[in-house]
């Protein structure tokens, strides 16, 4: 039985009333397990900004934190802070601070290029109301020069005021410990949690990890592949790399575990209830 410790579940704003109302059932199904929060993500320069306030006005103050993802490339102070004003008049103290991608055709990086300058904001704007999760990036950020720049913008983030970290999905635990030792190194000790991916779908899989910069050991896509389409083995497969990871990491001291849970239930819930986190 692995060691209890807490979990969180990421959404993403659905585009149509009835995805809305799967999501409804999604949240209540895994409310059950008592996570630490609900996190919201939000789109590129805010395309998601009206889906991603109905889903947090629907699902706040019913139980569990949530905790709405905030980017800032391409937007401007004056928004991101009427937005830190509304999260605030309803009550909401955690905020998941990204710096996002800039959306396709537009020009410019807006007053808060990165996330740090975004950390400061919010610090600035909202003092210590705040819980600031950013974003950590154990196999490097896709876009980064080299890992030792990743590491110091991780620590520019703590620096500035972030509390936590959540990570990018990853299949290699080494990965992890050996970027929690880094920023340890830099002076930096805020939690980092590792952010879990289930396995269900190999297309999808490599879609979402050629996007992010997210390696799948070769192991992995090798036996993804020999299941072809059955969908059935695939999920028996991924569900077992997926426990074992987990364990690595918690006997590795991972404060806690933070699941992509794509809008669907019954993977994550078994994870975590073969984890004995629930």
């Amino acid at each position: 039985m692995s060691k209890h410790i807490p979990i969180s579940f990421e959404f993403f704003p659905t585009k149509t009333d009835a995805g809305a109302e799967k999501l409804k059932v999604v949240h209540q199904e895994l409310q059950r397990l008592n996570p630490e929060f609900f996190s919201i993500t939000y789109g590129a320069g805010g395309s998601t900004r009206e889906r991603t306030l109905a889903a947090i006005a629907e699902f706040n103050g019913k139980g569990t934190p949530v905790a709405p993802h905030l980017s800032c490339i391409g937007d401007d102070k004056a928004r991101i802070a009427e937005l830190l004003d509304i999260y605030k008049a309803q009550g909401i103290d955690r905020i998941v601070a990204l710096r996002g991608d800039l959306p396709s055709g537009q020009v410019g990086l807006g007053e808060l290029p990165y996330a740090t300058d975004l950390v400061r904001f919010i610090r600035e704007h909202s003092g210590d109301h705040f819980h600031i999760e950013v974003a950590a990036y154990p196999e490097m950020h896709p876009q980064a020069e080299s890992f030792d720049l990743d590491i110091q913008r991780f620590c520019d983030k703590a620096n500035a005021g972030a509390n936590a970290g959540l990570t990018q999905f990853f299949f290699n635990p080494d990965a992890y410990f050996y970027f929690v030792d880094r920023i340890q190194k830099e002076g930096v000790n805020i939690p980092v949690a590792p952010g879990i991916m289930p396995i269900t779908n190999a297309s999808n899989l490599i879609r979402f990890a050629d996007g992010t910069g997210a390696e799948i050991p070769r192991w992995i896509r090798k036996q993804l592949a020999t299941y072809g389409d059955d969908t059935a083995s695939i999920k028996a497969f991924g569900h077992e790399v997926i426990v074992k990871l987990c364990e690595r990491l918690i006997a590795g001291g991972a404060p806690s575990l933070h699941f992509y849970t794509m809008n669907t239930t019954d993977p994550t819930r078994q994870l975590v209830l073969d984890l004995g986190l629930a």
